[in-house]
This record gives structure tokens, C-alpha cells and sequence, in this order.
């Protein structure tokens, strides 16, 4: 096992060749491809690049040589007896550094207490081992997952292959890194304001927010029934999602984030997009709401910077052009959302009991929203879960009355390393705000939505739209961004 750390490089790094996660996935069950020899690959691919783009935090060679060689043997009885495999079997992956997964430190990115080593899987970690991936190791994280970047004190910051000189989102940047640079096919990440989907637009992939509740780990409360609030009444915000090079990638492991034990090789959501490629007709008639306003306008007013724009309305010719019916999204704009917003997102560090001297030793940004959440009190914190949870049931009435709701995925391009972390913690997180305004609100709203590239802008950065759906259309919503990123590269 192995910690990588190295120096900054000027290149350019992208796929690297590496077929999709479905094309790779078909060579495997095919015996065209052995899992020791992808996984191989991709070891290879972290050895070249990783010095240069700190995507992984930790490495297990041999206990990856192993896993693929024990997915071989699954393969080959498989190929002879004509049984069915588990829907990721052979496919390498790697977890974030906020999840544990047993036999691997957990640093939750911080620097507050030494990592701790994971005694058993987290319960979506087991789900994933469960679909057949080959594990690799554990991938970069801002401090304690709280950041739009990929940025701590104990890590080199993650780096986006596209611009080794700026951040590849976050907070699951390093996954998106490694994917982005063909150091995975396929990786999954979580996003309690953002965080699959931040990343998956600074990188040019596809990333899927789930609705709360679609992967039922994610709702699990300590007795085994689902929780969908926080301590206060909030409405819980954090799911897990996956990342991928287009949608028929991110619905395979979108098949195996929820992987059925009683199907194991079922994959529902990758036959829907597989389905909709295929008739080309899943946008028309569909009621489209078109919205560039968000719910920080009112607070820290941000702007859309034109490579944003440029891509939104590009997703807009591309969806019209694809039948579906455009109009303006009308919905109501909080005034107060960001005040509510904040007080719910740092509740959290106010909940455990730290040593001064663990305080001390966080970023300064976690060390800020710590001090504020204590200091907050508990009658303005549910009076915070109170309007955050109205606010909530407006966001759905609103968007409900759309089929889709259309949005820019980020106001901007990606920023450089330490665009945040020099400043000040207050301007910190307002820049951050500014740079991805319409993620967090639907976290808070529970509805699922997803991430597509939709344009390149001549420096080679990817850009790309968000489409909002309703409760449980995550499969339509990879369908729908299948056809958009199809599109996407056919009239590039």
C-alpha cells in the first residue's frame, strides 16, 4: 500500500485511450480482456500520471492483482457454464477518502486526527464489492468532503487532467480526476451540495445525483430504517452517485451502486440508456424548464461567465433540436436560501466533541465553519431545518410542474489550485458558492439530477449543463443525457 506524492506537470491528460467502462465490461465478459490485464492497465496509467495529478491518497497493487485474478476465475467458470456474473465484475475502481473501506486508512482529509484504519467496508462499499469491481485504492478529498475543490493539508491537492494548474472540482475531485484521466473507467463519489456533479463538469464526464433515497444506504439511520432528515429536521442532503465517461458508463455503475443481491448482473439503468440511444426519441414532448437563476442570487449574486454560457445555450439547441419543448422555468427564489443553506451544511462540525489542539490543526475553512456551527445554538439551528425544509417543498412544487428543468452545470471554468484556500475562510466559501450556484439546492430539494458536457471552449476546458428531474427519474435523466452528449459530439 502506498501513499503518492509528487511535483506539479505541464500536460494534458485524457482517457488515455482506455475504452468505455461498457465497451471494457463487454471485452471482459467476452474473454477478450482478462481483469488482471485491465487492472494492470490502469495501475500502470496511475504510475505515469498520479505524480503529477495526486488523484489517489492510497494504493493496494497486490491486493488489486489479487481481486482481478479472483474476477478471472469468476469470468471463466461463467464463459464455461453459461451462468451470469455479478454487473461490474472485473471493472477496476477506488473509493473516496471520506468512506471506509476495510483495510484502508480513513484521513477524511484532515489533518485534525490521524487516519484511522476501517475494520469493514461502509455499507455502499460492500454493495460495490458485492457487483465485482476490482478495488484499487482511495481518492482525494478537500477536508472533511466540505469543499467545491480538492484541496487539504495533508494531501498534494488532486489536479484536473484537462489543466494539471487547476482543480478537478470536488469533493470527489480525485475521483474524477482518475476517471477523466484513464486511470479508472468508472468511479463513484457522493454529493451532499454538489460533489459528483461538480467534479464530473470540471473534468468533462457525466456524474448522476441520485434523489434522496434511491440508494436506500444512503437513508440508513444506526437501527435500520431510513432517516431523511438530520438531527435538527433538515432535510439530509448527502447521497452517493457515480461517475462516468458518458451516461451508459455512469448507469453501469449506477446498476452497481444499487446492485439487486438477488440479481447481481441485472442492469436496468444501462438497458434504458442503451434503449434510448437506440430509438433517439426520449426528449420529445418533454416539458423543459429553462433557468440560468439561482438560489444565491439574492445573497451573493453570481455570474455567469461566458464559456458558462456558451455551454447552456448549446445544451438548449441540442435538447431542442432532440424535440424537446423549451419554455422559461418560472420558480420561486428564496431570498434567505443561503443563510438557511450554511447553517444546515456546517451543523455537522458542531456535533462531536474536539480536542481544542484537533481544532487547531484544521484548514482554516473547516476551523471557521466549526466555530460559527457551536456558536450557532440549537433554537436557530431547527429554526434553520424549519426554512431549509420549506424551502425544500418549494423547490419541488416548482420544478415539479417540468418534466426537466434545465440549468448551466457551473457559473465558471475551473479555477487554479489555491484560487480558495489563499484567501480568507469567509471569502473562501463565497467564492465557491459563485462558482457552482445551482447544485446545492437540489440536494436540498431530494431530487435527482445530472451533470453532461455539452461544449469545449478553446483552451480545452469542458463545459456542460444540469438537468433537474423528478422524484425517481433517474433513468430517464441517463437516458436524456445520453442523447445530449451524443448530440454533443456529433455536431462538435
Amino acid at each position: 500500500m502506498t501513499t503518492h506524492t509528487t511535483a506539479q506537470g505541464p500536460a494534458r491528460h485524457v482517457d488515455g485511450g482506455l475504452p468505455s467502462a461498457v465497451q471494457l465490461r463487454r471485452l471482459l465478459l467476452n474473454g477478450s480482456l482478462t481483469a488482471r490485464a485491465l487492472t494492470e492497465r490502469c495501475l500502470a496509467r496511475i504510475t505515469e500520471l498520479d505524480p503529477e495529478l495526486h488523484a489517489f491518497v492510497t494504493l493496494d497493487r497486490e491486493a488489486a492483482l489479487a481481486a482481478a485474478d479472483a474476477a478471472d476465475a469468476v469470468l471463466a467458470s461463467a464463459r464455461e457454464s453459461g451462468a451470469e456474473v455479478p454487473a461490474l465484475t472485473g471493472l477496476p475502481t477506488a473509493f473516496k477518502d471520506l468512506v471506509d473501506v476495510a483495510g484502508f486508512p480513513t484521513s477524511f482529509g484532515t489533518a485534525a486526527f490521524p487516519p484511522l484504519l476501517a475494520a469493514r467496508d461502509a455499507p455502499l462499499v460492500a454493495r460495490l464489492r458485492a457487483s465485482g469491481v476490482v478495488l484499487l485504492g482511495k481518492t482525494a478529498v478537500p477536508e472533511f468532503g466540505l469543499s467545491s475543490h480538492s484541496e487539504n493539508l495533508i494531501h498534494p491537492p488532486a489536479r484536473n487532467p484537462l489543466d494539471p494548474g487547476t482543480s478537478p472540482g470536488g469533493s470527489s475531485g480525485g475521483a474524477a480526476a482518475a476517471v477523466a484521466a484513464g486511470m479508472l473507467p468508472l468511479a463513484p463519489g457522493n454529493d451532499g451540495g454538489g460533489s459528483v456533479r461538480i467534479p464530473a463538469a470540471a473534468c468533462g464526464l457525466v456524474g448522476l445525483k441520485p434523489g434522496l433515497g434511491a440508494l436506500p444506504e444512503d437513508v440508513l439511520g444506526a437501527d435500520g430504517t431510513p432517516v431523511l432528515t438530520d438531527r435538527w429536521g433538515a432535510p439530509r442532503l448527502a447521497v452517493s452517485g457515480p461517475l462516468g465517461r458518458d451516461a451508459a458508463d455512469a448507469a453501469l455503475l449506477y446498476d452497481g451502486l444499487r446492485c439487486d443481491p438477488a440479481r447481481p448482473s441485472a442492469t436496468p439503468a444501462l438497458d434504458v440508456v442503451q434503449a434510448a440511444l437506440e430509438a433517439g426519441d426520449a426528449w420529445r414532448g418533454l416539458r423543459v424548464g429553462v433557468t440560468a437563476r439561482s438560489a444565491f442570487e439574492a445573497s451573493l449574486h453570481p455570474v455567469l461567465e461566458p464559456e458558462a454560457a456558451a455551454a447552456f445555450e448549446r445544451g438548449q439547441g441540442l435538447i431542442a433540436g432532440l424535440g424537446g419543448a423549451l419554455e422559461e422555468a418560472e420558480w420561486e427564489v428564496p431570498a434567505d436560501y443561503a443563510e438557511a443553506f450554511r447553517a444546515v451544511w456546517t451543523a455537522g462540525l458542531a456535533e462531536a466533541a474536539v480536542p481544542d489542539a484537533a481544532v487547531a490543526r484544521m484548514g482554516a475553512l473547516a476551523r471557521d465553519f466549526r466555530r460559527e456551527a457551536t456558536a450557532r445554538g440549537g433554537d436557530a439551528q431547527r429554526a434553520a431545518a424549519v426554512r431549509l425544509t420549506e424551502i425544500a417543498a418549494g423547490l419541488r412544487r416548482d420544478w415539479g410542474r417540468y418534466d426537466v428543468v434545465l440549468t448551466p452545470a457551473m457559473a465558471q471554468t475551473p479555477r487554479p489550485i489555491g484560487f480558495y484556500t489563499s484567501q480568507d475562510p469567509e471569502t473562501d466559501y463565497e467564492l465557491q458558492c459563485r462558482y457552482t450556484p445551482y447544485t446545492s439546492s437540489v440536494n436540498v430539494s431530494g431530487l435527482p439530477a445530472i451533470v453532461v458536457p455539452t461544449f469545449w471552449t478553446p483552451s480545452g476546458f469542458s463545459m456542460g449543463v444540469q438537468l433537474i428531474g423528478r422524484a425517481g427519474s433517474e433513468e430517464q435523466l441517463l437516458a436524456l443525457a445520453a442523447l445530449v452528449g451524443r448530440a454533443a459530439q456529433q455536431n462538435a
